[in-house]
């Protein structure tokens, strides 16, 4: 039998909703959307319209602001490499800033863009893994050109306040963008336009499928940015290649159910979520929270358990499926964990809990039940 599944920040399941509507494109409307001489370029094409209208209104954003790409990693090398080679290409310096605790698709961005010529600062975070405006401005220079901060963190759940930080690169004239692959489908982002120039996302993230992802760009910076792909025009010459057709419709309707009922959903997963933290702190004092105890993502829980060998964590918590990091930096210690000031011995000693849609209170109340059999392991070894 399969372990209950509690890595939702690494992948959701599809909701069977969007399985049925990307279905039909995977059969009867295969075609190419960009074949406009027959019907079946027609629908494929209708179906990624609507689609792109369906993520638009969840972000309030224009359609034509949004630009579909493989997932949030190519979006951020997009939105990172095709800013700085703007800038290039116009013989200008390049000052970029990012923080320690980003994504890997964003943080190895930024240090090869320097390896190219351009600067880099990545700031420091408090011990909850955030950056502040302040700290953004005391960095900015004059050819400082964008400003990369991660929303919602992958790993430890923290917030980040992105409408400070883009307010001030938009009164300071530095492009901003965010990776908010864990906060779109759990957060209302339809104001970010006013704070964002560039916003990256994946469908895999918020019960659509794997493989498709999206990246919004404001249309009054859309000249600011330069494509990193060749051999075509799609998605108006940033982003060629022939369009996933099933996956765009799937991402769309998943952005349509968020709409419909995120309200609910993240509420309950709130409760969920502080009731897991609360057990799970009582039952030993060597227990800890990673991330903001308040300002996290709705269904993230980071734990460390002090001086906890890495080597019990797959016999106590056979069971339940739970990652140490995030799963594009399996087998090693976490950089967001020790960039917040965790030695590899703590790093290699936390959890990462993540729930969702599917998590019921059985699931929540096996994770107490998992850990407290990890800590009894702990005492019949030591024995």
């Amino acid at each position: 039998m399969k372990p209950v599944y509690l890595d939702y920040n690494a992948a959701t399941p599809i909701d069977r909703r969007v399985l049925d509507a990307a279905l039909p494109y995977m059969t009867e409307n295969f075609g190419n959307p960009s074949s406009v001489t027959h019907s079946y370029g027609w629908d494929a094409d209708s179906g990624c319209r609507k689609a792109r209208e369906q993520v638009a209104k969840l972000m309030g954003v224009q359609p034509k602001e949004i630009y579909f790409t493989s997932g949030a990693t190519e979006s951020n090398n997009l939105a990172i490499q095709g800013v700085t080679q703007f800038f290039f290409n116009h013989k200008q310096k390049v000052h970029l800033i990012t923080t320690p605790t980003e994504h890997k698709a964003v943080i190895d961005v930024v240090k090869k863009m320097g390896e190219f010529g351009a600067e880099m600062t990545i700031l420091k975070t408090n011990k909850y893994g955030q950056v502040s405006a302040e700290d953004v401005k005391k960095e900015l220079r004059p050819h400082t050109r964008l400003v990369s901060v991660i929303h919602g963190n992958n790993e430890i759940g923290s917030l980040n306040p992105i409408r400070e930080i883009g307010q001030l690169c938009r009164e300071n004239k530095v492009l901003f963008h965010s990776d908010a692959a864990q906060t779109v489908g759990k957060v209302d982002l339809t104001d970010m336009k006013q704070y964002c120039d560039l916003l990256s996302s994946s469908g895999q993230k918020m019960y659509g499928p794997k493989g498709i992802g999206f990246l919004f760009v404001r249309e009054e910076i859309r000249e600011l940015i330069q494509p990193v792909l060749f051999g075509g025009s799609q998605e108006r010459g940033l982003r060629p290649g022939t369009l996933n057709v099933p996956a765009i419709v799937g991402l769309g309707e998943a952005c349509r159910i968020f709409i419909e009922e995120h309200a609910a959903e993240c509420s309950r997963l709130c409760g969920l979520r502080d009731q897991i933290i609360k057990k799970a702190l009582a039952l030993s004092s060597r227990i800890r929270l990673n991330g903001h105890p308040t300002e996290r993502l709705c269904n993230n829980i980071n734990l460390t358990i002090q001086d906890l060998s890495s080597d019990l964590f797959a016999l106590g918590l056979s069971g339940i499926a739970v990652s140490g990091a995030s799963a594009c930096s399996a087998g090693a210690a976490s950089h967001v964990l020790k960039a917040i000031g965790h030695s590899d011995a703590e790093a290699n000693s936390s959890l990462r809990i993540g729930i969702g849609r599917m998590t019921t209170d059985a699931d929540a109340d096996l994770v107490i039940e998992k850990l407290k059999n990890l800590l009894d392991l702990e005492e019949s070894f030591k024995a």
